[in-house]
């Protein structure tokens, strides 16, 4: 009798309900070797929430040597303090990781289909988004992005976090989600869908 393949897991905790599902979900399905699991909140998006999100999961769900866990935040008006709070649970096993995108998830998006120099607010970020994807509302279509644009992306955040940051983006327009997203790929050898 055959044995079946383990999937690699990825679990993700982050603050949106909406955009970072959908936009996570596009590297996971049956014939994939990788699962991404976004652990959903309601509204419960500070900092705080994400990480005890994430461990009560921890708690119920055996995380293997090869899985991965990762918090997900923006910088939004969220303290040092709080995000500290998230780069030090980061710290406590070499499959834990910390992503976030400065001023928000959004920035990353934007980089699919753009450098992303000169982002001055959240709103800026939201508005230059909304040339690329006119009917944007935390919402997007994956079937638009391709796998050219991810990696368009992760070399674009890639010349932006230069040198690498040790704990997370603290200059507007900057982002480490392509961390994430190049052990996804990386895992699941190349693009999924």
């Amino acid at each position: 009798m055959g044995e079946r393949r383990y999937k690699k897991l990825f679990f993700i905790a982050a603050e949106g309900v909406k955009t970072e599902p959908i936009y996570f979900g596009i590297f996971t399905d049956e014939t994939s070797i990788v699962h991404v699991s976004y652990l959903k909140g309601k509204h419960d998006s500070s900092p705080p929430q994400v990480l005890k999100r994430m461990t009560d999961h921890l708690k119920n769900k055996e995380l293997k040597s090869y899985d991965e866990a990762w918090l997900v935040v923006d910088k939004d008006q969220w303290t040092d303090e709080q995000l500290t709070q998230l780069y030090q649970w980061s710290l406590q096993q070499e499959n834990y990781g910390f992503a976030l995108s400065n001023p928000k998830f959004e920035y990353w998006l934007l980089l699919h289909f753009e450098d992303g120099v000169g982002i001055k607010s959240s709103h800026d970020c939201t508005d230059r988004l909304k040339r690329w994807i006119q009917d944007y509302d935390k919402g997007i279509n994956m079937r638009k992005i391709s796998q050219e644009q991810i990696n368009d992306a992760i070399s674009r955040a890639k010349k932006r976090d230069h040198p690498p940051c040790k704990d997370w983006p603290r200059t507007l327009g900057q982002t480490t989600i392509y961390r994430l997203i190049e052990n996804i790929l990386k895992s699941s050898k190349g693009f999924v869908k």
